[in-house]
């Protein structure tokens, strides 16, 4: 699957903006059948950054939410306002 076909957009709620703030951690609702693996190589290449680590959880409505942890070299805070997150 193609980056664009992975990642559907990037989610924005309270505590989102909070984990970006706290954790360096961007939100992305994801295609269901997206692997973690496939997840990483997409954010990757799509923002240019480096990540450290990828959680999935599968929402009530079906959706794939996928909590992307950025390295530390790395600020979610910038990619963030990039994405007109914050």
């Amino acid at each position: 699957m193609e980056p664009n076909e992975i990642i559907l957009y990037p989610l924005i709620t309270e505590r989102t903006s909070r984990m970006v703030e706290r954790e360096n951690k961007i939100t992305f609702i994801v295609n269901r059948r997206a692997a973690k693996h496939d997840i990483k190589r997409a954010v990757e290449r799509l923002y240019g950054v480096k990540v450290e680590k990828v959680n999935t959880v599968i929402t009530r409505d079906g959706t794939k939410k996928a909590f992307v942890k950025l390295s530390p070299e790395y600020n979610a805070a910038d990619l963030a306002v990039k994405l007109g997150m914050l």
